[in-house]
Order: C-alpha cells, then sequence, then structure tokens
C-alpha cells in the first residue's frame, strides 16, 4: 500500500518525503492551536485582552468569559472584537471602548465575517473573531500549494517559510488581520493568473476593508508597458473600483462616528529609512543582553535580515510582468516609509504588514542551488516560530491537592488572582513567574466553609539589595534581607487559609528599578509558585 501511495504521488510529479514534510507542518499547527484552547474560555487567549483595558470594555463582553492578561494594557485584537459586535459601529459605547474607532473602524471586514460567522451572539463572535486566523491558516497553505506544490525540498522552504514566517505566526498568536489579508491579495493573484481580471479586482476591493494596505496588491492588476493605451485605461478603472468599497466606507465612518477620516495610525509612517535605522540600532543595542529568556533582539536582527534580502532581491531583480512582483515592489516601497509604531518592540510588526513581500520573494527567487543562500536568509523567521507560537504562559501558579479540599460548594477552585501590582505571567521551558512593580499583594480564595492549611513554595529572586516581607491576612510568615542578584528558595508550611478570601502580600523597603533595556519598573520576581493544599 505505502508503495502504491508513493508510485501515485510519484505519477503528479511530487516527492513522497516532501509531502511527508508539508504534513508535518500542518500536524505541527495543529498541535500549537490546541495549546491554545482553555477550558471554559475557549480561544480567547488569542484575542490578547488587557486587564488595564477593562473598564473600557463593551459590557456584552464583560459579561462573557474570556482570559484576560493581569497587568497588561492588551493588544489590537481586542478593540476589533469589540468592533465585531457591532459593525455597524451605531453603538456609542465603542467610541470609549476602542482607542480611535475611526481609524480602527476602517477595518471592518474581519469584525463583520466575525460577527456573521457568531450569528450575532457576543460569545459565539468572540470564538469566531479567534477562529478566523485559524480557518486563514488552513485555507493559505492550501492555495500556496498552486505555487509551491510538494514537488522539491527547496518548495518545501517556500511554503513553510511563508506559513511559519513571523507575520503568519504572529497574526494567528494575536488574532490580528494580516494573515486573512494575506490570503485575500494571494487569492486574487490566483484569480488573475487563471485569467479572471474582473474577479481578481473584487477580491483586491474586498481586501481594502479588511486593511487599507491591501490595496496595494492591486498592483497586481497593471498591465506591461507594452500594453496598449486601453490596456493602461482599464487598469485604472479596475484600480478605482478596488479603492471604491474602502472610500464609500470611509465616508459612511465620518458620517456615522466622526472624527478625522484621513487619521493614519500614531506614527505609522516616517522619512525613508529612518525608523528602519533607529530599529536596527536597538537591536544591535540589546544584542548585549541576550539571553535564553531574552530572545527578542535575535528575533527581531532575523526580521531585519529577512525583510532587508527581501527588499534587496526585489529592487535589484525587477520583473514588472511578473504580477507578485508588482506587489512585491510596492510592499517594500511601503516598508521604507514604515515609521516607529510598526518597527519597534521585539520582534516588532513590520514582519506581519510585509507578509505579500514574503510570498512575493518565495515565489519569484529562481530555482537552482546558486540562490538557495538567498532563499534561506529571506525565510530566517521560520527559524523563530516556535517563539512566535509560544502557548499561553498559564496563570502564574500551581495548586495541588486532594480534589475534596480543592473544590468546594458549586464546583469552585481554590485560586489565586495577582494583583495590578503584578506584570504579566512569564515563562521559559518549565519555569514561570511574574515580576512585582513593587510591594504587591496576591488573593487566595478558599472555597470550603472551614480553614485549610497549605503549603506555599516559590523562589524569590531580586535585582538590586532590599528587604522583603510576606504577610497573611495581616500577619507576618516570612521575611528575609536579599542582597544584590540574589535568589532564594522558600517553603512556607502550615500556613491557615481562611474560608473566602485570603490576602497575602508581598511587601519590600526598597523601590523598583530598570533591568537591562526592560522598560519596567521592577522590584522582586516570584517564580514558580506552588500551593499544596496539606488538610
Amino acid at each position: 500500500m505505502i508503495r502504491s501511495w508513493q508510485q501515485a504521488l510519484r505519477d503528479r510529479g511530487l516527492d513522497s518525503w516532501v509531502v511527508l514534510g508539508y504534513g508535518g507542518v500542518v500536524a505541527l499547527f495543529l498541535w500549537t492551536l490546541a495549546q491554545f484552547y482553555i477550558p471554559g474560555k475557549g480561544l480567547s487567549y488569542l484575542i490578547a485582552f488587557g486587564a488595564r483595558q477593562e473598564e473600557a470594555r463593551l459590557s456584552k463582553i464583560r459579561k462573557l468569559d474570556y482570559f484576560v492578561a493581569k497587568g497588561s494594557d492588551g493588544y489590537d485584537a481586542q478593540y476589533y472584537v469589540q468592533i465585531a459586535m457591532d459593525p455597524s459601529l451605531q453603538n456609542q459605547a465603542l467610541k470609549r471602548a476602542v482607542d480611535s474607532l475611526p481609524y480602527r473602524g476602517r477595518r471592518i471586514l474581519f469584525a463583520a465575517t466575525a460577527y456573521a460567522f457568531g450569528l450575532g451572539q457576543p460569545a459565539w463572535i468572540l470564538q469566531a473573531f479567534a477562529l478566523q486566523n485559524v480557518a486563514t491558516w488552513f485555507l493559505l497553505a492550501a492555495l500556496l500549494l498552486h505555487w509551491f506544490p510538494p514537488r522539491s525540498w527547496d518548495n518545501f522552504l517556500r511554503w513553510a517559510g511563508v506559513l511559519l514566517s513571523f507575520g503568519v505566526c504572529l497574526s494567528f498568536r494575536n488574532a490580528l488581520f494580516d494573515g486573512p489579508s494575506l490570503l485575500l491579495i494571494a487569492f486574487g493573484v490566483y484569480l488573475l493568473e487563471k485569467n479572471r481580471p474582473w474577479w481578481s479586482t473584487a477580491v483586491f476591493a474586498l481586501g481594502g476593508l479588511g486593511k487599507e494596505t491591501n490595496l496595494l496588491g492591486a498592483a497586481a492588476l497593471l498591465p506591461k508597458f507594452s500594453d496598449g493605451g486601453r490596456a493602461w485605461a482599464l487598469a485604472v478603472a479596475r484600480g478605482l473600483l478596488a479603492a471604491l468599497p474602502l472610500a464609500l466606507w470611509i465616508l459612511y465612518i465620518v458620517l456615522a462616528v466622526g472624527g478625522k477620516s484621513g487619521d493614519l495610525g500614531a506614527r505609522n509612517f516616517d522619512l525613508p529609512f529612518v525608523a528602519y535605522g533607529r530599529k536596527l540600532g536597538d537591536v544591535l543595542d540589546g544584542l548585549p543582553d541576550l539571553s535564553a529568556a531574552n530572545a527578542g533582539p535575535l528575533w527581531s536582527l532575523l526580521m531585519l535580515v529577512t525583510l532587508t534580502v527581501q527588499f534587496l532581491f526585489l529592487v535589484l531583480r525587477p520583473q514588472w510582468s511578473r504580477a507578485w512582483w508588482r506587489i512585491g515592489i510596492s510592499f517594500a516601497m511601503l516598508m521604507v516609509f514604515l515609521g516607529d509604531a510598526v518597527w519597534e518592540g521585539y520582534p516588532g510588526a513590520a514582519s506581519r504588514v510585509l507578509l505579500p513581500m514574503q510570498v512575493a520573494f518565495n515565489v519569484l527567487v529562481p530555482l537552482g542551488r546558486g540562490w538557495r543562500l538567498v532563499l534561506a536568509l529571506g525565510n530566517l523567521t521560520m527559524l523563530a516560530a516556535p517563539a512566535a507560537l509560544e502557548s499561553p504562559t498559564g496563570a502564574g501558579y500551581v495548586v495541588r491537592g486532594p480534589d475534596a479540599l480543592l473544590y468546594g460548594e458549586g464546583r469552585q477552585k481554590l485560586s489565586i488572582e495577582f494583583a495590578d501590582n503584578w506584570y504579566p505571567v512569564e515563562r521559559h521551558n518549565n519555569d514561570y513567574w511574574c515580576w512585582s512593580a513593587g510591594s504587591a499583594a496576591l488573593s487566595i480564595h478558599n472555597p470550603q466553609t472551614a480553614p485549610v492549611a497549605v503549603r506555599l513554595r516559590f523562589t524569590m529572586n531580586v535585582n538590586a539589595p532590599r528587604n522583603v516581607r510576606v504577610l497573611l491576612n495581616g500577619a507576618g510568615v516570612w521575611a528575609t534581607e536579599m542582597g544584590e542578584h540574589s535568589s532564594l528558595n522558600v517553603v512556607l508550611n502550615e500556613l491557615q487559609l481562611l474560608p473566602g478570601p485570603n490576602t497575602l502580600d508581598f511587601s519590600t523597603d526598597s523601590p523598583a528599578s530598570r533591568i537591562g533595556n526592560d522598560p519596567r519598573l521592577l522590584a522582586f520576581r516570584l517564580q514558580n509558585l506552588r500551593l499544596d493544599v496539606q488538610r
């Protein structure tokens, strides 16, 4: 049977081992997806809700059960999913819930599709919004087979280089619109190559409602220089039709919402290569502090190398007759003018904003050994896919004990909640931790009707000398003096938790300070917190 399967693949010009490699990438993505599912909360982790935005959030979302990152401002998807609750933008609460409704409201397409797939039900809309990137990944994987069929490992690198790139991984990881936008652009080119220019125009027009920069994909509609005036007139007409839906929607926003219709987003653009140069300088400054737990500068360096190689290839090897080159060079020119808001951070948003440039690069790089180094350099960010797709960091603690003691009436479980003075949970391999911004507290809920005795274990790390005290419900249970860059394993036995809420305070007498290039003020790190219910 195996031999007949291999023969069937060979008859189609496919390599069986390469096909297995493609299947391995799909299996890896399925396994990764499963890691993001949280019982009771679904895939809401992907939307990156931040606790600091909780009060401004729409009430119909606050009533749902979803994951919220403590001590975090969250990320862009938390605004777009609120627009998805009312894509007409008529809900007046959106002006308070969304940081810039006139700007974010322009990207209405995928908010509207989430509303449609969720049948207008808030809980379903929330999950549909996160699932869109999942569906996009599989559809994009299938569509890219048109250009990169599994015939060689060279094609595997091109196919996987897109699907495991920073841009696609971060779009999935944060429920953003870049992955779905790339799918529409690629589908538009596919239709054009199948000699369906008007259908291609319709797809590019639809894409403009997903992200404004998607309209750059309509560069594929431009004819060859040698074509006559009629061809250029048709191209202009198609370009205007592609831009029309977005123009009409912006007019609607001005009339219905108000605000500045010309808002392009804060700091999104700058003079040529100015922000690029600043990003390069920041990366080089951060490399000396590189470590296993601080790999951000390395990932950013890989991104810069990848984008620079793609840019130089497209600029130095013009191929106007190829639709993908016309799209690629359009996004290469966009790269020149990107501002700090797109480059800053580790690795930064540029890798996903410029995703069409990566597909164009992979389609256009010639076959042959002489080009393999160029191809590899243009796909370096796939090396960081495991970091980009790192699964949820967890709650920052582990609770163990007999079910009879862990669960109370109504199956309420003994739980720990970090107060606002803790930063979000971080993780590396099997270690997890939270930094504090100074003295900070934990709230421990005991669901039993009687006190329980527990053992608390954790590692305390500090960067500067400080005294640290731990108090349970106001009574001191541990205190120590710690030196600079010191670490201490702590075990506290026989702590009595009263029924209901209990407060565990971690206090310090010294102010927080910065460590290396980390912009946060840090006091101490609570690592591998474990609570064992004893009796």
